[in-house]
């Protein structure tokens, strides 16, 4: 009878020991919030190498060239890594709906509509070519040693989608039943009417919103994903997407979200978009913040996110060139000041296609356009700033690079100066963000030693208290390798 006793009262205790254990590590790993998961660890995404030091460059298929096709953005391959590019961004590649289609406005070309009023998810867009026109691209970049990655539409679809044909209960619903375009969190529309949103809630459409992500990396060996409008979507979506990704290969995925990012990088994103810092870096060149609020910002991202979260940083993207402005409208006679800017702080250069020919065109968003690659050339420019970040640890991404610390200077308003170091690599930065020459010494001792000014291909030795006259949109960065 003891030895009974004996064998019960252990049995109950491993299954309370067993309970416990289970629980603890439910709580630790995820809550459960209505429809969203919200992890309280960060989970192996796996990164793969290739990108802790990459540049990416974005294209749109239809305004790459006069032909607006697959194949001759591949014929261009090997001088777009000749910038120093690492990753290619391919805007979205499916096939358009017809119906609600947006053209532009007072426009003589042929309209297309938007490139994210996607019609199926699962085909290329016939204009651009075929899915062997796409597995030539992705096969010839990586041949020439880029990766390359498509843009994805998970919040919605046009309106005569093959989705929307043979699954409308797929679709969000307004309160009389009627499928609806995107509305923001308070039920308040954008405006998009070209598409309607889809209803995450629905479980079919959740498990063919993740076939399809699995569809591009089987069918044309891709090598991850813009998502765009990504914080619209459950995040339980990214957390269940990134591990059926990587069972097929190592992937990069890119969140068009900033609001969202600390969610998104546990689970599923290594970069976000910089809007933040984009904003911020207008506001100073317009004069309505000085430099040190950039660092403010910065400072506060790192806060919010940590070391895990990259910013994906711009002049241009797009969005800013259709609808804000050039590089040259948004910055004036500031935009290699800016722009270098994007390359040397924390997180990962941006480069739009066409920038590298000083593009001063707005490419229209829903017309047949066409880059105007007749612009003075900033390949040097361009290719200066990518083998840096390549070649100095000090300036690669995240967790891989260092630490920004600001170097207080004698003018804050205007002149933003800072260090970076990583494993002996070191850089010392230091920008003139306004439009006025200005005379400036930096204070402290972190930025003294012997370095090779880069774009000056000139020794500097910098020493304590340094002096600097600097005219209107000046920038010097040294490194010391």
């Amino acid at each position: 009878m003891k030895t009974l006793l004996l064998i019960v009262a252990l049995v109950v205790i491993v299954s309370v020991v067993f309970v416990a254990c289970k629980n603890a590590m439910t709580s630790k790993e995820e809550k459960v919030v209505g429809d969203k998961t919200t992890p309280s660890v960060i989970q192996d995404l796996k990164t793969p190498d290739w990108v802790k030091n990459a540049v990416i460059y974005e294209i749109n298929v239809r305004q790459h060239s006069k032909e607006g096709t697959l194949n001759n953005v591949t014929k261009d391959l090997r001088r777009i890594k000749e910038l120093g590019v690492d990753i290619v961004w391919l805007m979205p590649i499916y096939p358009l709906c017809e119906k609600n289609k947006k053209c532009g406005e007072n426009e003589t070309t042929e309209c297309w509509g938007s490139h994210y009023a996607a019609a199926d998810f699962e085909a290329v867009n016939p204009k651009y070519g075929t899915m062997e026109d796409l597995r030539n691209l992705v096969k010839r970049g990586h041949e020439v040693g880029l990766k390359v990655i498509l843009d994805f539409v998970p919040n919605h679809t046009g309106w005569d989608s093959k989705w929307m044909k043979e699954h409308p209960e797929w679709f969000a619903k307004d309160k009389d039943g009627n499928i609806t375009d995107p509305v923001n969190e308070k039920g308040e529309k954008w405006g998009w009417t070209d598409v309607a949103q889809l209803d995450h809630a629905n479980p079919q459409l959740r498990e063919a919103w993740m076939q399809v992500h699995e569809f591009w990396i089987k069918n044309a060996d891709v090598d991850g994903f813009r998502e765009d409008v990504a914080g619209e979507v459950p995040d339980n979506y990214w957390k269940e997407l990134r591990p059926r990704l990587n069972k097929l290969k190592p992937i990069f995925m890119l969140s068009e979200d900033e609001g969202h990012g600390k969610a998104h990088f546990d689970e599923c994103f290594e970069a976000n978009y910089g809007w933040g810092n984009h904003g911020i870096m207008k506001e100073i060149y317009q004069e309505k913040k000085t430099a040190d609020a950039l660092n403010t910002h910065t400072e506060d991202i790192k806060n919010r996110f940590g070391k895990h979260g990259w910013q994906m940083n711009f002049t241009q993207n797009h969005d800013e060139n259709s609808w804000n402005g050039t590089e040259k409208e948004l910055f004036g006679d500031g935009g290699d000041c800016y722009t270098a800017l994007c390359f040397t702080m924390e997180g990962m250069g941006l480069i739009l296609a066409g920038q590298e020919m000083s593009l001063n065109k707005r490419l229209s968003f829903f017309n047949k356009d066409e880059i105007d690659w007749n612009g003075k050339s900033r390949k040097d420019f361009f290719s200066t700033l990518s083998n840096l970040k390549h070649n100095n640890k000090a300036l690669w991404n995240g967790q891989n690079g260092g630490e920004l610390k600001k170097i207080e200077t004698t003018d804050d308003h205007k002149v933003y100066a800072f260090t970076r170091e990583k494993d002996g690599d070191k850089v010392v930065c230091v920008y003139n963000m306004s439009k006025e020459a200005v005379k400036v010494n930096l204070k402290g001792d972190a930025y003294v030693g012997t370095f090779t000014d880069v774009f000056g291909k000139s020794s500097a030795t910098l020493t304590k208290d340094m002096s600097f006259d600097l005219k209107g949109f000046q920038y010097h960065i040294f490194t010391n390798k």
